[in-house]
């Protein structure tokens, strides 16, 4: 008896065995992209028949050809994947949206720290951590990296510095900390926008 899983394993054979000339390496992640992308797409429509996610993502012969045209291994390619022209990850918002959320969501505390600028920058900045998570062009572990170094260390930082005795009412500190902060977060957004998938 074949489970909905036979469809996705021969899809992805299919692909491996047409991007064979690719570096192993690539062609691992590229396997590895294709599969959360299935992942992703069957949580989103869970209704969804295997076949027309597979049919979505195009021919597997396509996809190896724009991956080898991409890595300068192979001729190019005219159709992308999926046909349209756009690579397989197509992502609602686009991801320099989570990444200016998460960078410059300090800079509300510290231009406004008396009138709701602290409040306004938490809301920015927990809204780009969720679009973040949500997002297709990161991988999960970057995803991860890119939540806890722009989001959880300085949400905890934040948190033991106003519940520390010189926490709040400490002026030159307090902007020293709020600076770190967003370098930290600026820096941590900059590496995200290198590593993200296109």
């Amino acid at each position: 008896m074949k489970t909905a899983q036979d469809p996705v394993r021969d899809y992805l054979s299919a692909v491996e065995r047409e991007a064979s000339a690719l570096p192993a390496d690539r062609r691992q992640e590229l396997l590895a992209d294709l599969s959360e992308h299935i992942e992703v797409t069957r949580a989103e429509r869970p209704d969804a028949v295997i076949g027309e996610i597979l049919a979505e993502l195009g021919d597997p012969r396509t996809i190896a050809a724009t991956a080898l045209a991409d890595s300068g291994t192979g001729p190019a390619a005219s159709p992308a994947w999926g046909g349209s022209g756009a690579p397989v990850r197509r992502g609602k918002v686009h991801p320099l949206v989570p990444l200016l959320m998460l960078a410059l969501a300090q800079l509300f505390g510290i231009a406004f720290p008396d009138d709701g600028g602290p409040l306004v920058g938490g809301l920015v900045r927990i809204t780009g951590a969720v679009l973040l998570c949500t997002s297709v062009h990161w991988t999960a572990s970057r995803k991860v990296i890119g939540f806890l170094l722009t989001f959880g260390l300085p949400s905890v930082a934040m948190t033991v510095w106003n519940l520390s005795e010189g926490g709040p009412k400490g002026g030159g500190p307090a902007l020293a900390a709020n600076l770190a902060v967003l370098v930290l977060a600026s820096a941590t957004a900059a590496w995200l926008w290198r590593v993200r998938r296109v």
